[in-house]
């Protein structure tokens, strides 16, 4: 017998986007709730003084000018490794997981970026975030299918646990995350 599984969600957009605050601070993501007008301001709250690598397609008006912009000219491991961080936006996040999905979009640069550093900071538009992983899913399929796209779910800090339950964080990927969800500017219409 075949199983039907849920595939749209029920939640308003205000449930949606406190839904995913919630799951994302469950797995000890920084969660930042900020307008779109006051992205660079968030950002220079986590990440004044550093050293991040920002792909070409993030917009200028997020990178605060006391954060130094490192692009990425196929930076080695090595010397993504020896700085402070990463910011990015996102494809799509999902509500029910709290996971921020990756495409590789000009605003997110390639998969080494986010993986190596020990920071990511990702903005996450509130428009973005849908509730359930079916809905994720079906977003970013076109761009895997059509695009040949490579898919990163980042569901929190890197973490593992050993056989004791030990639990080490970023052993595979960023040691923190700071999420900065970005809600709309009034009136924008955007």
């Amino acid at each position: 017998m075949r199983r039907a599984y849920r595939r749209a969600g029920s939640l308003d957009r205000p449930e949606r986007v406190a839904l995913f605050c919630e799951r994302v601070a469950d797995y000890r993501a920084r969660v930042v709730r900020t307008d779109a007008s006051s992205i660079a301001d968030a950002v220079a709250g986590v990440a004044d003084g550093r050293r991040l690598c920002v792909p070409d397609g993030v917009p200028a008006g997020w990178v605060p000018a006391a954060v130094e912009r490192v692009r990425d000219d196929d930076l080695a491991p090595s010397e993504l490794d020896a700085l402070d961080g990463v910011l990015t936006g996102c494809t799509v996040a999902i509500a029910e997981t709290g996971t921020i999905v990756l495409t590789s979009a000009p605003d997110e640069g390639r998969r080494a970026i986010t993986l190596v550093p020990d920071l990511h900071v990702v903005v996450v538009a509130e428009d973005r975030i849908v509730e359930l992983v079916p809905e994720g899913l079906e977003s970013v399929a076109p761009l895997v299918r059509d695009e040949h796209r490579p898919v990163t779910f980042v569901s929190g800090p890197s973490a593992t646990s050993d056989i004791e339950l030990d639990r080490v964080e970023g052993v595979h990927g960023p040691r923190s995350l700071v999420v900065i969800v970005a809600a709309e500017r009034v009136g924008s219409g955007a």
